[in-house]
């Protein structure tokens, strides 16, 4: 028998096989999917567990008399449909939850590919939705929501929270189930004993029920990557420290991210990780979670659970399952709703995440609450929370409350602000590194009544950059009484360089006259007074206390009423008066 008798090969069997009951199609991402012709709208990967590789060698099988085709038919098969994908355009692939303001469609992730849509004119199950949903490991079975009238008093039954949190979270839910906008990360804190770890594991199985609802830290970008590129809903449960990498790689996640690798086996190929996920995580203390990610937080307070209120975690899952169908039929009908209201929804203030803050406002509409007012509030309280966790911002808060008003460079507060006991790994190290901690600082320090500004730069060569630190109204009501003895009104309400000729007469006094310089050394003694102009030297509190040693027998009364930390001027090398540095001049007037 010759060569051409034998039939066709594996690989070609398994190719025709293909394209008899699969669309071939490739992701916006690059991924290659098959799509089952007449049966559910669910994209399987060519390669991996449950994916079209799996269910071309299971039919190969039944069709040839239990033959198994080879793994190189197998590989030569796959190779060929990889091809056939990218040959038409990229379409949208989804996860979990897809559509826009108008529609929203959930896939209930069951075999037969049901799922739930839902527009301003109504929900209704559906037997085969009209995007295409991707699968992953991670992902399990949501029920089939029910339209009852008491889905929101079975989920306030099921949580230990005060109304106006029981509230937000209803918005968060609502909110999670809208793919196109950022999603603020849930944040279920209290103290032990509060049962913050179940309760969220049931809200976020809710939205996106998993096997795994409740995941460990990652130790790294690329494990954070494979769990986010597989669930559309994360928990990170008993949070204490964020480290910087994880708390960025969360705050990209919740606006949208992208995560590009090197493709196994090859040398240049790249892989392409794109998502926005709805986050949540457990911890005891806000206040450790770092500043750029506390910004994008929403925080449920949860109540002790007392003794005689207690449930066994067994009669806990039970009343869950029980109302899973109610509790989803009701999120869904106020879904309806907030889809219905959203276009018309007009905020005169947008907060940070806005979006999600018009999501608020939709709902608040529909139901008659203040969860908008509520989200304002309680990000003034994070803000807080995470200042105090903050070393460096507590001593800046510190400072600007005992002496109100200050104007220099991120150099001269370093110098102004030494760690505490001598060491603290949180202190930035340089001046570099203090004008970044304080930039990102600045949303916190304004939250309780500090504004920050660093457009401005110093008059002499070296043009550094002049940070200033002013006490608004709403920080002098917040503030101590004993802060708001540093500086008087009218002292801070002058910018840094507009004192009048009066205070400059007035204040001259405290500047000793500097001998003057011959004309031969006038341009140098001026070079050298410029560049020195705002370069605060070392330990300049200490030197502040410490006269010139050729004047330390002629210092009079008023060098010594001089107290607290102060900067030198770099002219005339005195003592600088609280007067003059509390309205933001770094040299003496008469000095200039």
């Amino acid at each position: 028998m010759s060569a051409g008798d034998k039939g066709p090969s594996q690989a070609s069997q398994l190719v025709s096989l293909a394209r008899a009951g699969y669309d071939l199609v490739m992701s916006e991402d690059g991924r290659p999917y098959g799509v089952r012709r007449n049966g559910p709208h669910i994209a399987l990967p060519l390669r991996g567990r449950a994916g079209l590789r799996t269910q071309l060698a299971r039919r190969f099988t039944i069709n040839n008399g239990g033959q198994v085709p080879s793994q190189s038919a197998l590989a030569d098969a796959m190779t060929v449909l990889e091809g056939e994908a990218a040959a038409g355009d990229p379409v949208p692939v989804h996860l979990r939850v897809a559509g826009d303001a108008s529609r929203v469609v959930v896939d209930l992730g069951t075999a037969d590919g049901h799922c739930v849509i839902a527009t301003p004119d109504g929900w209704q199950n559906a037997d085969r939705s009209p995007v295409l949903f991707r699968r992953s490991g991670a992902m399990a079975p949501m029920p089939r929501p029910e339209g009852t009238t008491d889905g929101l008093a079975l989920l306030r039954d099921l949580v230990n929270m005060d109304d106006p949190t029981f509230h937000q979270l209803v918005a968060w839910l609502i909110a999670a189930w809208i793919p196109h906008i950022p999603h603020p990360v849930l944040t279920c804190k209290g103290e032990q004993g509060t049962g913050k770890s179940k309760a969220a594991q049931m809200i976020v199985n809710l939205v996106d029920p998993s096997a795994a609802t409740k995941r460990s830290q990652p130790r790294d970008v690329k494990a954070w990557a494979t769990q986010a590129f597989n669930s559309w809903a994360l928990c990170l449960d008993n949070i204490s420290t964020i480290p910087p990498w994880l708390s960025d790689t969360l705050c990209k996640a919740v606006t949208g991210d992208g995560i590009v690798d090197r493709a196994l086996y090859t040398d240049d190929d790249v892989v392409v990780l794109t998502f926005r996920r709805v986050l949540a995580l457990t911890t005891i203390d806000a206040g450790a979670l770092a500043g750029d990610l506390a910004e994008r937080l929403l925080v449920l307070d949860l109540q002790l659970i007392g003794e005689d209120r207690r449930r066994s975690e067994e009669d806990l899952d039970t009343a869950y399952d029980t109302a899973r169908p109610a509790i989803l039929g009701a999120l869904l009908d106020l879904l309806v709703a907030v889809l219905r209201e959203l276009p018309s929804v007009r905020l005169e203030r947008m907060p940070r995440m806005a979006d999600f803050a018009r999501v608020l406002a939709a709902v608040d509409h529909v139901q008659g609450w203040d969860t908008l007012g509520s989200y304002t509030a309680a990000a003034q309280t994070v803000y807080a929370d995470a200042l105090e966790g903050d070393p460096f911002g507590t001593a800046v808060v510190g400072f600007v409350e005992t002496h109100g008003a200050w104007s220099g460079t991120a150099g001269q507060l370093l110098d102004l602000l030494p760690p505490p006991d001598g060491y603290h790994p949180k202190w930035p190290k340089d001046a570099p590194r203090a004008g970044g901690q304080l930039k990102r600082l600045a949303p916190m320090l304004r939250s309780v009544g500090i504004n920050y500004d660093d457009t401005s730069r110093t008059p002499d060569r070296r043009r550094q950059r002049l940070i200033s630190l002013t006490p608004t109204e709403m920080g002098r009501k917040t503030l101590s009484a004993p802060a708001l003895l540093s500086a008087t009104t009218s002292d801070q309400a002058k910018p840094a360089d507009s004192t009048d000729a009066s205070t400059v007469q007035m204040l001259s006094a405290h500047c000793p006259q500097p001998p003057a310089a011959d004309s031969a050394d006038s341009a140098d003694s001026e070079a050298d007074s410029e560049a020195a102009l705002l370069s605060a030297p070392p330990h300049a509190s200490e030197q502040a206390n410490r006269p010139p040693a050729d004047s330390r027998a002629s210092t009079d009364s008023k060098t010594h009423a001089i107290s607290g930390p102060h900067l030198i001027c770099p002219v005339c090398e005195q003592p600088m008066a609280p007067e003059l540095t509390t309205v933001g001049h770094l040299i003496h007037p008469n000095c200039q």
